[in-house]
């Protein structure tokens, strides 16, 4: 479809008041018997049509004979027919006016050309007769908030939503169903869950449209193997976190054999993972690496009032157990700030004389004679700027235990009604504990989780997501001296000196030097900028000079400068006998310094993304590099090269000057402001920059720019 579905549109699929069953059965174990079974136990009250050729009446329902048959406008039709019956059902109910149809059948764009020669004509049909298309290969799916299942998998656990809850968008129907079990079982709401299939014509994007503006959604959960509209993705995803949504997104992928798999799964080409995980992350998404992350910190985002605005607090009841949290939590880069005199003071005033106030802090076994011991520590933490979040990992042993524990706690959290997440982690999984309790906690804003170790992984999810930087922040301002410079460039690769006459026009900084057609010229040059200087042949067919010996370097005098002239053009005319060049662009050889690679690549589909690491000849083995979104400030382009592998060298190492860290930042985000005023570049590659001591400053050694 040309353009995204309206809103009105996707309600006919997501809360139809008409359904029709195409393929309806009495076969209880058939996917259209299914669907009548779950739409019969959800109590549906729409009109509701059977369509089965063979039948007249099914479970004393009446059977249409086809989808002729229908009355004319129903909103969604459930195509529960094999794939050689698809394009002429579909083509029947865009006769009848039907608003939306789910089509469960696969044997489509996973399976080859045939097949996606075939979802293309779903696509085109759809478009044609104005119809909404989920799948095919899906699940359908089931509307929460109303109790309509359209769906083969059996959910008569279904039950009407009205408060805040979670959408489920997954490409993956198997996921979306183990997904919503897994919510279901912790009695956290959900709102919709929608599997998209092989989305021959409605995307994940036009569902998570629909749920940012859905009053009972306030977590998307998605699982996306392949985004089809990235551009509009990553508009959306800002669009949710202005508006107080949150996306949580598992993506596979990070692997070629997983790339390959979403290609037999959904029909997906998955594109580049660590682009698309910049992207999306800086407009807002929260990326997680596992099933149980998803679920997890989704949870964490339902119930919280608020994100966490600073470190963790963590009560325990052991003082081994308190060691592993410092471990974990360093590990995961969660931090645990240390009390503050004033919260010292009025937790010694709570505590018995031998625990020592600390973060983590130690209960030890008190709770289970001075029960009330919860309530008076709670307030202080709270009540403590610093600290963004409290997790209470509680031992809770057996029913006798936790009979002691919760209502105390269960009382101050009632009382105090915490504005700043707080989570409840069990220590020891598998002990019983009263569902009633779990309950109170969940009704009261708070996550209860079987293990600390999950509650530690999501908050510190959570905790990081909340700190994050936010695109737009730093959109490319008016570049009137550079625009000249580009707008002549052919398409192509462009040589060193006029890739560097961009980059010089943008405040990069360049070697001084200059192209030299002629030994006289490069002569004059050398004169003018200082021995020693190099020489670097120029030609848009010369992307690697240095292997056709077009590179010299360290030339101290004029008869160097002569004699590699001559050198330098023997050596391109070996090999590369009709190359015709430039000329030669004659530099300042300037002073060693720490080598850094900086590039600058514009995705096909998630458009420029920057690329900073480690330059020198451990470059291609160490593969320490960072992406980075190009529209960020420098202090966090600071940060960003802080996270190197070897940003040991950057801060000084072993008696060596710390680098002018501040100065490659200004590079990198000045390259990221000239990536988004100028879509046309595709690449720029800055290898290497060479960074000077800090205060001395950084400059682009070499450079090349690809234009489209």
């Amino acid at each position: 479809m040309a353009n995204p579905p309206s809103r009105k549109a996707i309600e006919r699929l997501l809360r139809p008041r008409s359904v029709a069953i195409a393929g309806a059965s009495p076969t209880p174990s058939s996917f259209g018997a299914s669907v009548l079974r779950n739409l019969q136990d959800a109590g549906f009250s729409g009109d509701l049509y059977l369509v089965n050729p063979k039948r007249s009446e099914i479970q004393g329902l009446s059977c249409l004979r086809s989808i002729d048959d229908l009355p004319a406008g129903v909103d969604c039709v459930v195509l529960a027919i094999p794939r050689s019956g698809v394009l002429d059902a579909l083509t029947a109910c865009g006769r009848r006016g039907v608003g939306a149809v789910i089509i469960f059948s696969a044997g489509f764009a996973e399976s080859g050309p045939e097949g996606r020669a075939e979802q293309e004509e779903i696509a085109a049909i759809a478009v044609a007769t104005g119809m909404i298309v989920e799948g095919p290969n899906c699940l359908g799916m089931v509307n929460y908030v109303d109790g309509i299942p359209l769906t083969f998998v059996l959910t008569s656990s279904v039950r009407r939503s009205t408060s805040q809850g979670v959408a489920i968008v997954s490409q993956s129907g198997a996921m979306a169903a183990v997904v919503g079990v897994a919510l279901r079982h912790r009695d956290v709401g959900i709102s919709y869950s929608v599997s998209t299939g092989n989305e021959a014509m409605c995307t994940v994007e036009d569902f998570v449209e629909y749920f940012i503006d859905d009053p009972i959604t306030k977590v998307i959960l998605m699982i996306v193997e392949k985004f089809r509209q990235p551009t509009r993705f990553l508009h959306l995803a800002s669009r949710a976190r202005e508006g107080g949504k949150f996306i949580v997104l598992l993506h596979p992928g990070r692997s070629s054999a997983a790339r390959a798999s979403a290609e037999t799964h959904t029909g997906a080409l998955a594109g580049d993972y660590a682009v698309m995980r910049v992207k999306v992350s800086h407009a807002g998404v929260l990326v997680v690496d596992l099933l149980e992350e998803l679920l997890d910190v989704s949870e964490v985002l339902l119930l919280s009032r608020s994100l966490p605005k600073g470190g963790a607090a963590v009560f325990t009841e052991s003082g081994a157990f308190k060691a592993m949290t410092l471990d974990l939590c360093e590990s995961l880069e969660l931090p645990l700030p240390s009390l503050s005199e004033e919260t010292s003071a009025a937790l010694r005033l709570a505590l018995p004389d031998f625990i020592r106030p600390s973060n983590p802090l130690d209960l030890t076994a008190q709770g289970l004679v001075d029960p009330d011991l919860y309530r008076r520590c709670v307030p202080p933490i709270l009540a403590d700027d610093q600290f963004g979040s409290l997790v209470l990992a509680i031992i809770l042993t057996d029913e006798a235990t936790s009979e002691l524990k919760f209502p105390s706690i269960i009382a101050a959290l009632r009382a105090l009604t915490p504005t700043k997440p707080v989570i409840f982690a069990g220590m020891d999984e598998g002990a019983q504990v009263s569902a009633g309790y779990i309950r109170e906690l969940r009704l009261l804003g708070v996550p209860f989780f079987p293990s600390p170790e999950r509650a530690f992984r999501a908050l510190a999810r959570v905790t990081a997501f909340a700190a994050r930087e936010l695109a737009p922040h730093f959109l490319a301002s008016s570049m009137t001296s550079t625009e000249t410079s580009i707008s002549v460039l052919p398409s192509g690769l462009i040589p060193e000196y006029r890739s560097k006459q961009v980059l010089n026009a943008v405040g990069i900084p360049v070697p001084k030097g200059s192209l030299a057609k002629s030994i006289d010229e490069a002569l004059a040059i050398a004169d003018q900028i200082g021995y020693p200087v190099a020489l670097k042949a120029q030609s848009m067919q010369l992307s690697h000079k240095s292997d056709a010996g077009g590179v010299l370097l360290g030339l101290a005098c004029v008869d160097a400068v002569t004699r590699g002239w001559e050198r330098l053009h023997q050596s391109i005319a070996t090999v590369h006998p009709n190359l015709v060049l430039d000329g030669v662009l004659v530099e300042k050889m300037g002073a060693r310094g720490l080598e850094l690679i900086v590039d600058a690549h514009n995705d096909p589909e998630w458009g420029p993304v920057l690329l900073v690491g480690a330059g020198g000849v451990t470059a291609g083995t160490l593969n320490d590099i960072r992406l980075i979104p190009p529209d960020i400030s420098v202090a966090s382009i600071v940060e960003e090269l802080y996270k190197l592998k070897s940003s040991a060298l950057l801060r000084g190492f072993r008696g060596s000057l710390a680098a002018d860290v501040h100065a490659v930042a200004q590079i990198v985000h000045r390259l990221g402001l000239l990536m988004q005023q100028f879509p046309g570049i595709k690449e720029i590659d800055i290898n290497p920059v060479i960074v000077y001591s800090e205060g001395l400053g950084a400059i682009a050694l070499d450079a090349l720019i690809v234009v489209e």
